[in-house]
C-alpha cells in the first residue's frame, strides 16, 4: 500500500498514539484528517504537523457524538473528496474498582471507546469499502484480556475488538484491509486523564512510563503493519506474553494480574 497523496483520518489526534500516527502517516505523504475536543489543541496539533509539511486539516469533533462522527467524515470530503484510511484512536481509560464506579463513568468510557469506533467507521465505510482502503482499530491488551480497576476500559475494547473482528469478515472480500492494534503500555497522557470513580480526572499516573514504548514507536508500527495490511498487531513482550498466558492459563493469569495491580502506587485493593 502506497500512501502518497491517501486521506487519512485519525480520531483523538491532539496528543499521544493519535498525535503521532498523524505525524508518521502524513510524512508518508499522506494528506491527514484529525479531530479533538478541544480547539487550542486541535489548532496547536495541526501548526506541528504544517511544520513537517503535511498536508492537513482538522475539525472540533467528539468521538461519543454520532452527529460529530457524521460531519467528520463528511469534512474530510468536502476537504480532499476521499477517504482511504481511518484511524480509530480517540479513547479515555478509567481506574476504579466496579462497586466504587459511577455507572455515569462507565456509559461515557464506552460512548467514547466503543461508540465512538462503530459511529466513525460506519460514516467512513462506503468511502474505505469504494478505495479498497483500511479500517484501524486502536485497541489494547485489555482488548483480549481483562484487568481489575478497569472493567469499563476492558468492557470497551473487547467489544472493539469483537466489532472489528466481525466488520473484518463481512468486507474481506472487497478488498478492505482491517487491523486492530493493541499497544502495551504506552508513554502518553491517557493514564493521567483516566476517569476515576466518580468521573474526575486521575491526574498523574501510577506507572513509571520511563521503560514505555513512545507514542512514535507505536505509530510506526501501526504505520508498517498498515502498509503490509496485517490483521492484528500486538506490541511489547509484555501484551504478547499476557496473550499467551490468557490463552493457555487463564486461572494463572488472574493471580498475576491481581498481583500487578496490588503492587501499584494507590491500589484500589486495600
Amino acid at each position: 500500500m502506497n500512501l502518497k497523496d491517501k486521506v487519512v483520518i485519525v480520531t483523538g489526534a491532539t496528543s499521544g498514539i493519535g498525535e503521532a500516527c498523524a505525524k508518521v502517516f502524513g510524512l508518508e505523504g499522506a494528506k491527514v484528517i484529525i479531530t479533538g475536543r478541544n480547539q487550542v489543541k486541535l489548532d496547536n496539533t495541526l501548526i506541528k504537523l504544517q511544520n513537517f509539511g503535511i498536508d492537513c486539516a482538522g475539525i472540533l469533533a467528539d468521538a461519543g457524538n454520532e452527529e460529530d462522527n457524521r460531519k467528520m467524515a463528511e469534512f474530510a470530503m468536502e476537504q480532499y473528496g476521499r477517504i482511504d484510511v481511518l484511524i480509530n484512536n480517540a479513547g479515555i481509560s478509567m481506574r476504579a474498582l466496579f462497586e466504587d464506579l459511577d455507572l455515569d463513568v462507565f456509559r461515557k468510557v464506552m460512548d467514547t471507546n466503543f461508540w465512538g469506533t462503530v459511529y466513525a467507521t460506519k460514516f467512513c465505510l462506503p468511502e474505505i469499502l469504494k478505495n479498497k482502503g483500511s479500517i484501524i482499530g486502536v485497541s489494547s491488551v485489555n482488548g483480549f484480556r481483562g484487568t481489575p480497576a478497569r472493567t469499563a476500559y476492558t468492557a470497551s475494547k473487547f467489544a472493539m475488538n469483537g466489532f472489528f473482528e466481525s466488520l473484518r469478515t463481512e468486507v474481506m472480500k472487497r478488498g478492505v484491509h482491517v487491523l486492530v492494534a493493541c499497544p502495551g503500555f504506552t508513554a502518553s497522557n491517557i493514564r493521567n486523564n483516566a476517569l476515576t470513580a466518580d468521573g474526575s480526572a486521575q491526574g498523574e499516573s501510577p506507572r513509571d512510563e520511563d521503560d514505555m514504548m513512545t507514542a512514535t514507536e507505536v505509530a510506526t508500527e501501526m504505520l508498517n503493519a498498515t502498509l503490509k495490511r496485517k490483521r492484528d498487531l500486538i506490541l511489547t513482550r509484555q501484551g504478547k506474553l499476557a496473550s499467551f498466558l490468557n490463552k493457555w492459563m487463564p486461572g494463572m493469569m488472574d493471580k498475576i494480574v491481581y498481583n500487578h495491580m496490588a503492587k501499584e502506587k494507590d491500589s484500589p485493593f486495600k
